[in-house]
This record gives C-alpha cells, structure tokens and sequence, in this order.
C-alpha cells in the first residue's frame, strides 16, 4: 500500500506550476512564448519576476512535498529514491498537460531539501557561488546537477539515493543540451 506514493509522487510533479501561474496571471502559455519550455526561466521571459518566482516556488515545492510525506511514512530509501525519481519526472512529462514539462532545475532542488535540509543547502549554495562567479544561470544548474550525485553519497551515504540523482543529473545535462551548446560556443546568456 505504501508504494501508491510512488504514483501520486509523479501526479503531484504532473501540476504544471508554470502553466498555472501563466494561466492564473493572464499570461501566454509558457508552451507557446518563448523558449516554449514551461518554466520559470521561460516565465520570466514572458511575464515577468513575480511570476517567475511564483513559477519557481511552485516547482521546487511539487518536489519537496512528496518526499517529505514520504519520508513521514518511514519509508525504506529504496521507496524514498522512487519517490524522488517520479516527482522529478511528473515535471519533465507531465500527464496532465501532454506530457510536455519543465527541464526540472527547481524540481530537482525540492526533491533534495526533501531528503535532507543540508543536501538542498548545499546544491543550492553550489548554484548561488557558481552564479556569483560566472552570471550564466544554466551553467550553475548544470555545476550543482553534476556535484548533486556526490553529495547525496558525502551525506547519506545511500546508494539508492546516490544512484536516483546519478539519473537525475543524467537528464537534467540531457534537457539542457541546447544550453550546453551555446555555453561551449560562448553564446548562453
């Protein structure tokens, strides 16, 4: 019974805060404007801070969420990490809005709060001094993305963790790959 989280974790991760948030602030669909990618950094684009933000908390807190009920229910890590792992994929394909989601930045910093406080604080410090140092905002998600596997083993030594955010790295580089592009070409904004 309690792996019935697992798929309420990825329905929960499906609510496109994005998408709402646009829809709710009487903004273009996010799918549509822009990058055509529903989130905040698109947001941002097309409706401004106040909505990116919004955009941002939303997408960290679908994340975050099932993971601490989940972990309120004493689940087992190997239960914890598929939790994880189907949050962050209900934001990149979404069942609700035709599967077509975020890249899952936010979403993937509110799943590592959830699992541990000092986890979140140290990927989000990763981002923050690598943004201090450079300005490029993809390029300090994908640094703390890559680092996000090395920390997870540093502080909980958990090998179904360690593994679930090896994956989610993995797709976070994938869903970035334009970004990386233009980084390695010095075109990135």
């Amino acid at each position: 019974m309690e792996w019935l989280i697992v798929p309420a974790a990825y329905l929960f991760g499906s609510v496109s805060s994005a998408i709402i948030v646009c829809r709710l602030m009487g903004l273009p669909d996010p799918r549509e404007q822009g990058s055509g990618n529903p989130g905040a950094t698109n947001v941002m684009r097309i409706g401004g801070k106040k909505a990116a933000a919004i955009t941002l908390l939303g997408d960290a807190l679908k994340g975050l969420i099932p993971v601490l009920i989940a972990k309120a229910m004493n689940v087992d890590n190997l239960l914890l990490s598929c939790v994880v792992f189907a949050a962050f994929l209900g934001h990149l394909f979404p069942v609700f809005f035709g599967f077509k989601g975020g890249k899952g930045v936010a979403t993937s910093f509110g799943v590592t709060l959830g699992v541990t406080w000092l986890l979140g604080l140290v990927v989000s410090g990763t981002w923050f001094l690598v943004y201090k140092i450079s300005g490029i905002s993809s390029l300090s998600a994908l640094v703390a993305s890559v680092l996000t596997p090395l920390y997870t083993w540093w502080l909980t030594g958990d090998i179904y963790l360690t593994i679930t955010f090896v994956l989610i790295s993995s797709i976070l580089l994938w869903r970035h790959r334009a970004n990386i592009q233009r980084l390695l070409d010095g075109t990135e904004t």
